[in-house]
């Protein structure tokens, strides 16, 4: 007699949709972790300059450090913000990532329920993905309806449309099944289209050739969205 195995209650009750899904930003930071574990301190990113160890360094800083993390966005601080995340750098490597996987402290805004995952969300995918994509063998991760979905409703709102803000054409996003949105009015106009996830990393700035989407317009037009600034 063949024993049948029952499926655990937890996979019994998510195929019915009833067990909350891990927000994006979890998921990633688990993804993030186990990543640069595979890889190691020394490997390249897409940010120029920045081996995964900085990347890390990075990424703890901005959690623990609000001092320094200001420098990030605000450039009369950069240089402190240089010198601490050289110091965190510094530290051993799998205690790092162990730090960052703990996640935020107590205290910490991204702490806060609910307002940490939506700070985070594009943050830690759009790392996660240039520390992957700067590596010669990488390849696209499983379709995933949940990411997929998440990455969508963060760019079609008002926050995400300040992703395009500084864009010199129009720009709408058209991804399959969806809507088309448009994010910065005017004329003439392009056509981002791909995944949300691909877009995504096309709204934080990166190349259009390190992504999966097409740009659909004038040549002069898609040249002008390209050398545009995107982010924040």
């Amino acid at each position: 007699m063949v024993a049948k195995t029952l499926p655990h209650t937890h996979d019994r009750l998510a195929s019915r949709g009833t067990v909350p899904l891990m927000s994006l930003a979890k998921e990633e930071r688990q993804g993030i972790c186990d990543t640069l574990l595979e890889l190691g301190p020394d490997q390249p990113t897409l940010c120029v300059g920045w081996t995964t160890r900085d990347m890390l360094a990075h990424l703890v800083l901005r959690e623990r450090r609000p001092d320094a993390a200001v420098g990030i966005l605000v450039r009369p601080f950069s240089g402190h913000t240089t010198n601490v995340m050289a110091q965190v750098a510094e530290q051993p490597f799998h205690e790092l990532v162990a730090t960052f996987r703990s996640g935020p402290p107590w205290w910490s805004v991204f702490a806060i329920p609910g307002v940490g995952d939506r700070a985070n969300m594009f943050e830690l995918y759009v790392h996660h993905e240039d520390i992957r994509r700067a590596q010669p063998d990488w390849h696209p991760r499983a379709a995933d309806a949940h990411r997929e979905n998440t990455l969508w409703g963060g760019l079609t709102n008002p926050m995400g449309r300040m992703l395009f803000r500084r864009c010199s054409v129009g720009v709408v996003l058209r991804a399959a099944g969806r809507p088309d949105v448009v994010v910065k009015k005017g004329e003439p106009a392009v056509h981002v289209v791909g995944e949300p996830s691909e877009i995504t990393l096309v709204a934080f700035g990166r190349p259009t050739d390190h992504t999966r989407v097409v740009v659909q317009g004038a040549p002069d037009d898609i040249a002008k969205f390209e050398s545009s600034p995107r982010g924040i």
